[in-house]
């Protein structure tokens, strides 16, 4: 097993999350997939590195499919026949939360989401955003997936070849795995999750409307193809 764990400007989350990850999983290498931060997140990513992560860097911004890409490559070519459960360090994924998809990968051998429940105190435009896209998906699909925007995800090793043939460079990427897994009849498993937000979720990099609009175009253009509707 292999934690992936893309960022972006990343906070001193980042430290605190493969800090735990290498005290409760000593033996589990962990990869970090630099997209483009800039010199201020230089301190950060050296501390990552110190704590035994292999940092992987891009020159430039390209976004969060592009870096998750960047790492399934590289564990593939250098961690060969181990699965990967990706996670957003950014304080959201609890330790316990990764260990358990990281199992239930083991066991299951598929696809893994862990699923946030969105109850108590959950900003608004994630409960609003994550119910509609659940609800879009079942309806393009056919496919009852409760959580398509969770960033915390394992995958077995057999479907890393296919994960970089996927298209999507930013956070449609995501969602890209979802509906060609629904086309493939790729099996979806799902284990729940604790549903944390710091800060109103301030810390995402997810912009409300650019990346939505990114998010909800596949999943159009999916349910209005014509292999979809003759499926049916």
């Amino acid at each position: 097993m292999i934690f992936l764990l893309p960022v972006y400007e990343p906070s001193h989350g980042l430290v605190t999350t493969v800090t735990a990850l290498r005290d409760a999983a000593p033996g589990v290498h962990r990869v970090v997939v630099d997209d483009g931060s800039g010199p201020a997140s230089a301190r950060m990513l050296r501390d990552a590195e110190d704590l035994g992560c292999t940092v992987l860097r891009h020159d430039t911004n390209r976004g969060k499919g592009a870096a998750l890409k960047t790492g399934f490559r590289h564990i593939a070519e250098a961690h060969p026949g181990h699965a990967v459960v990706c996670a957003d360090p950014d304080g959201q994924h609890h330790v316990a939360d990764i260990l358990r998809v990281a199992e239930h990968v083991d066991v299951s051998g598929r696809m893994v989401l862990g699923v946030r429940r969105f109850e108590g105190r959950v900003p608004l435009r994630s409960r609003f955003g994550n119910t509609v896209t659940r609800l879009l998906f079942r309806a393009a699909t056919g496919c009852a997936v409760q959580d398509t925007q969770t960033g915390l995800r394992g995958y077995p090793a057999d479907l890393l070849g296919w994960l970089c043939e996927v298209p999507g460079e930013r956070f449609e990427y995501e969602m890209n795995v979802l509906l060609h897994a629904a086309r493939a009849d790729r099996p979806i498993a799902e284990t729940v999750i604790t549903t944390t937000y710091i800060g109103d979720n301030g810390a995402s990099h997810f912009g409300s409307i650019a990346d939505s609009a990114r998010v909800y175009r596949p999943l159009l253009r999916y349910a209005l193809s014509p292999s979809t509707r003759s499926s049916r």
